[in-house]
């Protein structure tokens, strides 16, 4: 799995997640990598490469956290266009922060 960066791109954090497709029915296992320059979702397998993603600050509305002690951790990534996106993630706090920073 490799991810092409722009011109003066960098990753900053990446974490292993799944994204939730199909009204939650099918899980897309891939990476969630927090660059300098946008916020990109990576599926592992390449059947389901239709499902990467690329979200860059600007269409970024809000970052919300969920889950907690008992419960699975993750960020919903709301964008201008209405869309949630969710990412189960175990470095929710690091990579939440990160994308907050951005926009």
């Amino acid at each position: 799995m490799t991810v092409d960066l722009y011109a003066n791109e960098v990753v900053v954090k990446a974490g292993d997640t799944t994204k939730t497709v199909d009204n939650n029915k099918k899980k897309i296992p891939g990476k969630l990598i927090v660059t300098n320059q946008r916020v990109y979702f990576k599926a592992i397998e390449q059947a389901n490469e239709s499902h990467n993603l690329e979200i860059l600050p600007e269409t970024i509305e809000e970052v919300i956290f969920f889950g907690g002690l008992f419960s699975t951790k993750g960020l919903n990534v709301v964008t201008k266009d209405g869309l949630t996106h969710s990412f189960p993630l175990k470095k929710r706090d690091e990579i939440g922060h990160l994308i907050n920073s951005m926009y």
